[in-house]
């Protein structure tokens, strides 16, 4: 989840976003809102120019963007970038003067006006917030409700394809977990990938919570026994961790 803005409205954003298992980053060119997002708890502060942090951000189909920015100026700049980007949601937040001046400044620029419709706003689900937490909820509402509206299968991200053809021949310490196999409420489709390094890092995920946990640590037990083959791990989160099915089977294995 990429939130553009650090104001009011973004800091029980960035704590709704985590408990939701999202990587957050928060990206404002003050440094006093910036300071404030790293306080909330955002995994990444940017502060910088919108543009240029957008530019420099690894973005993909499963990235979420939440334009809560000062003014409907910053907004068109956030929007110009994201808009030809690959993205699961983009959302932003305003009256419907604002967000028409937006979108009628992107079509003056010749802007696809389908791409101009796949934009959320207002922002949210319709619950009557009013309140800055208020506000968040109906925005994490509609971001959640986008997710799981969603096949989710990645696969080999951009991020993960780098890492795998720039590691130096013959280097080894690296553990691809793939879901093969799901049932249930399981968060992400057959496909979605994950890199483990030995010291507990990781790129990507596969739907975080309990169960990702376990497929980590099971990872990195082919660390410890040296194991170059794949492994196939269960994880069932039926009773005590999960109020219904929501297990997947994940296949591990040493890459080099």
């Amino acid at each position: 989840m990429i939130i553009c803005g650090a104001g009011h409205v973004s800091m029980p954003i960035i704590n709704f976003g985590i408990m939701a298992d999202f990587s957050v980053t928060v990206i404002d060119d003050r440094p006093v809102f910036a300071d404030k997002a790293k306080k909330a708890g955002a995994h990444k502060v940017l502060c910088q120019d919108f543009k240029s942090a957008l530019e420099e951000i690894e973005i993909d189909g499963n990235t979420y963007f939440v334009i809560v920015t000062r003014g409907h100026r910053y907004d068109r700049i956030c929007l110009e970038t994201i808009i030809q980007k690959p993205k699961a949601y983009v959302g932003m937040i305003g009256s419907k003067v604002r967000v028409s001046k937006v979108k009628n400044e992107l079509l003056e620029k010749r802007v696809d006006p389908k791409k101009i419709k796949e934009i959320y706003t207002p922002i949210g689900l319709n619950i009557k917030a009013e309140t800055p937490v208020e506000i968040a909820i109906a925005i994490m509402g509609e971001i959640i409700l986008v997710k799981n509206e969603r096949k989710i299968g990645s696969g080999y991200s951009k991020g993960i394809i780098n890492e795998l053809i720039n590691r130096p021949p013959g280097k080894k310490g690296l553990v691809l977990a793939t879901i093969v196999s799901r049932e249930g409420s399981a968060p992400r489709e057959v496909g979605t990938k994950m890199l483990v390094y030995p010291d507990g890092r990781m790129m990507g995920t596969i739907g975080g919570g309990c169960a990702e946990s376990d497929v980590m640590r099971k990872a990195l037990n082919l660390f410890t026994k040296k194991n170059t083959n794949g492994e196939m791990v269960q994880v069932d989160m039926t009773g005590l961790e999960a109020e219904e099915d929501a297990w997947f089977v994940a296949a591990s294995w040493k890459c080099f």
